[in-house]
């Protein structure tokens, strides 16, 4: 196994995304698949986001959210909004944001319901930003996982980069958005990088 622990690579991606939100200058922000409210955390922190909202169905893990993050300074009255429902459904409330992130959620999404969650994200809620990350299943033998194996029983797919690209592009094309694939992790000459992104643009004034 390479790329130590693999709490290790989640904290990355979510610093990771979170220094992309903060260089992009954005000010209202969505996480779409909230969890535990983990990157949330992290933008509290930056006094530039004036609003944040978790997406989360999962009652559950937003009430752990919730937990985490209710009692903090910075989650004043209407900077912090935690919200239980399903970015594959229409959320009309939340369109327009400044940009959103999708922080290793989609492949926990059935493949028959790909194009509900490119129809409620990319078609209507359409954030001037969208930052995507979700597995490299190319990189997945440097973790010891067999053919077909993915690293998280509760994962419906994890794509290839072919496939990753392939999909990226096609929303972006099919959506008015531009799209740049990158990765986060240890990079192997290879494989890869254990982490994929996407990063989706609007062009300006098409939000």
């Amino acid at each position: 196994m390479t790329d130590g622990d693999p709490f290790d690579l989640h904290q990355q991606r979510l610093q990771h995304v979170a220094e992309q939100l903060r260089a992009s200058g954005a000010r209202r922000v969505l996480d779409l698949g909230c969890g535990t409210g983990t990157l949330l955390q992290y933008l509290l922190q930056a006094p530039q986001f004036e609003t944040l909202v978790g997406l989360e169905q999962s009652g559950e893990l937003l009430a752990q959210a919730q937990l985490r993050l209710g009692d903090r300074p910075e989650a004043e009255p209407g900077r912090l909004t935690l919200v239980c429902g399903s970015y594959a459904d229409p959320q009309p409330h939340l369109s327009g944001f400044d940009a959103a992130a999708m922080v290793e959620t989609l492949e926990h999404v059935p493949p028959a319901s790909l194009s509900r969650v490119e129809r409620a994200v990319f078609g209507q809620l359409r954030p001037a930003l969208l930052l995507l990350t979700t597995p490299n299943h190319d990189y997945n033998p440097l973790y010891g996982l067999a053919p077909g194996e993915y690293r998280d029983p509760d994962h419906k797919f994890e794509w290839t980069r072919a496939r990753f690209r392939d999909w990226a592009q096609g929303v972006a094309r099919r959506n008015g958005y531009r799209v740049r694939l990158s990765g986060i992790g240890e990079w192997h000459p290879e494989l890869g990088q254990p982490t994929q992104q996407a990063r989706f643009t609007l062009p300006r004034g098409e939000a």
